[in-house]
């Protein structure tokens, strides 16, 4: 490395630029390094052994991957099977994007063999390793974040022959250790009591959050965090439960992104008025309290202006909800609204990775696919409408006796929901046979740029594009609005508008199709004038007035969700409601969410409501709210 640099040293400036645009070339175009981990999710969940050497090996290599690939895409994981077709999801993608006139055409691929291979091949890239305690689950968390910033592997101290610590470390490539988070002894360096290790702070009681604030006060309050990143994942708390979900759902594979954007990592209880079910000795509302503290220096470091994009979800089925084992006392919907009020109060929102289509592998590989500046969608014209028999010549709408209809077709709200069910949602034969309003939060084309791209390149003209919940990221909006409760931080409505501004911008989008505000106060005036800067041809909030016209922006609140499996129970579902609504005096648009449908259920659903009412029409997106506008304005 030495020799390398000094040579580049000697060289005139125009030629180190030439050097250097045409080394990172060669990288593109070189060979993708492709390891298969599937062997991880191939274990017995009783056997000890295998479980712990699942978590070791997810993420050793996650992190691995988000370092490798910081720069150019190089490192590829196999990894996540599909639960719909006989498939890899990760094969798919490979596949797809490697096609003729793709973005991999033309790359070769190697592969290697072991986790030990892996790293010796990239081992340029590693500078040590972070050391990690097993008796303070929290430790693995913080482990991640001192890997990104560092340049380090996660590795947990287990002194087993053949464990990863003994593989990397004690023996092979013998990889010095850089941190420690564990005593030179093997002993907790977390260990609730007395001072918190290196800091003029007295303990909090609780080592897991001991842990967290030592890296808040080190790498957090310090700046080599990168604030506008967080990452809400399980901690190694997996190993007792792994039989509580889907085998992948520790989501060690989603790390690779945030790794690579020097992300702070937590796993923290949201909620305030009891103890969390991994740490049950500790005061009640240190987890939260924990968490404000990390939040604050996060805002404080990249999250003011930015937003903090956070990836992960509560980790529901495993800790701190009333579901099976997961010991707490509050239900998971709840307590998703709950995390959802509180990063909100600190500028955050969600990348919602949720069971169970929660794993995801290679974002840090796909953030670099070269997208378009724009990828516009056309408005409709009240000439057009005119012509399609929906105005009369004088500009009323021309209901005929209809009832409109526009589905809400989610939730992709998270990257991995889009990447895991792409293949058998979008690809779905029927679609592009009815009208669908697609939902999906543009800011997923930072982890998922392909798909994104992938939707817009291959829609037909009845697919089209509106934002999922609650716009550029899923967060409670009125936590934005002043006073802000929590944190009692300055407006966050200027910076939320801008974000969404440039996200709406190159994707075409003027709708949200759904804001959720859960825990969170309703949209005020502030905040119905901040989604009519970017969001102006409608948004469906989920509560306040039903109907509303704001600066000429429609505003229809959210009815009903539509999830029956069966069509036909679906279908009834619709013309029922929609009869009820008509009752109660409700304008003839209604709106209705679904939840990961495929167009073949959409055409049942509708081939039965139209038998039950033919009088029910479903609407492109911008006839439905175009319409719906000239209605409210003609009210």
């Amino acid at each position: 490395m030495a020799e390398y640099r000094s040579r580049v040293a000697a060289l005139p400036l125009l030629l180190i630029s030439t050097f250097l645009v045409s080394h990172a070339r060669a990288v593109e175009t070189g060979p993708v390094t492709v390891f298969d981990l599937r062997y991880a999710c191939q274990i017995d969940r009783n056997d000890r052994a295998q479980v712990t050497m699942a978590w070791d090996h997810c993420h050793a290599a996650a992190v691995l991957q988000g370092l490798v690939n910081r720069e150019q895409p190089m490192l590829y994981l196999r990894y996540v099977d599909s639960q719909h077709q006989a498939k890899n999801v990760d094969d798919y993608w490979l596949e797809t994007l490697s096609r003729p006139g793709q973005w991999l055409a033309g790359r070769s691929v190697e592969t290697v063999p072991t986790l030990v291979d892996l790293v010796a091949k990239f081992r340029s890239s590693i500078n040590g390793v972070v050391l990690y305690d097993p008796a303070v689950a929290a430790t693995s968390n913080v482990a991640s974040t001192v890997a990104g910033v560092q340049g380090l592997l996660p590795v947990r101290f287990d002194v087993t022959p053949g464990s990863l610590y003994d593989q990397l470390v004690v023996n092979g490539p013998r990889l010095p250790i850089k941190v420690r988070l564990i005593q030179p002894d093997g002993t907790s360096l977390f260990t609730g009591q007395g001072m918190i290790p290196g800091m003029d702070r007295p303990s909090t009681g609780s080592a897991k959050c001991d842990a967290y604030l030592w890296m808040k006060h080190f790498y957090m309050d310090t700046g080599l965090v990168n604030g506008a990143f967080g990452a809400y994942y399980l901690d190694q708390y997996w190993i007792k439960r792994p039989q509580n979900a889907v085998l992948n759902h520790h989501c060690l594979t989603n790390q690779d992104y945030f790794v690579s954007q020097k992300a702070f990592f937590f796993d923290l209880h949201v909620w305030g008025d009891e103890t969390p079910v991994d740490d049950p000795a500790q005061k009640v509302g240190t987890d939260l309290a924990t968490l404000k503290e990390l939040l604050l220096s996060a805002y404080e470091h990249g999250g003011k202006s930015k937003m903090i994009h956070i990836g992960g979800f509560v980790p529901w089925a495993h800790k701190y909800t009333s579901h099976g084992s997961a010991g707490g006392s509050h239900a998971p919907v709840p307590s998703e609204w709950e995390y959802g009020k509180v990063i909100s109060a600190y500028n955050g929102f969600m990348d919602a990775d949720a069971i169970s289509y929660g794993a995801m592998a290679n974002a840090s590989f796909f953030t670099h696919f070269p997208l378009k500046d724009r990828y516009p969608q056309p408005w409709v014209t009240r000439d057009q409408l005119r012509k399609r028999g929906y105005l009369t010549e004088d500009g009323q709408v021309d209901f005929a006796g209809r009832d409109f209809v526009i589905f809400y077709v989610g939730d992709y709200d998270c990257a991995a929901w889009l990447y895991q069910r792409t293949m058998d949602i979008w690809d779905d034969p029927a679609r592009g046979k009815l009208p669908l309003m697609w939902c999906i939060s543009p800011v997923l084309d930072r982890r998922a740029p392909m798909a994104m791209d992938l939707l817009r390149s291959t829609a037909t003209p009845n697919d089209y594009f509106a934002s999922a919940d609650n716009g550029a990221g899923y967060l409670e909006p009125g936590m934005l609005q002043e006073p802000r409760g929590l944190s009692g931080l300055p407006s966050g409505l200027d910076a939320w508008a801008a974000h969404n501004k440039a996200f709406y911008d190159r994707w075409g989008l003027s709708i949200t199709g759904f804001i959720i505000y859960a825990h969170g106060p309703q949209l005020d005036q502030a905040g119905l004038d901040c989604y009519a800067s970017f969001s102006p041809n409608g948004i469906v909030p989920s509560g306040g007035p039903a109907t509303l016209l704001h600066k000429n922006m429609p505003v229809l609140r959210f009815d009903h969700d539509i999830n029956e499996g069966n069509p036909k129970v679906a279908g009834k579902h619709v013309v029922d409601r929609i009869a009820r609504r008509r009752k109660e005096g409700m304008p003839p648009f209604h709106w209705f969410r679904n939840i990961l449908k495929t167009p073949t259920w959409y055409v049942s659903v509708v081939d039965e409501v139209h038998a039950l009412n033919p009088k029910i029409e479903l609407l492109d997106a911008p006839t439905f709210f175009e319409l719906y506008r000239i209605h409210l304005q003609n009210q």
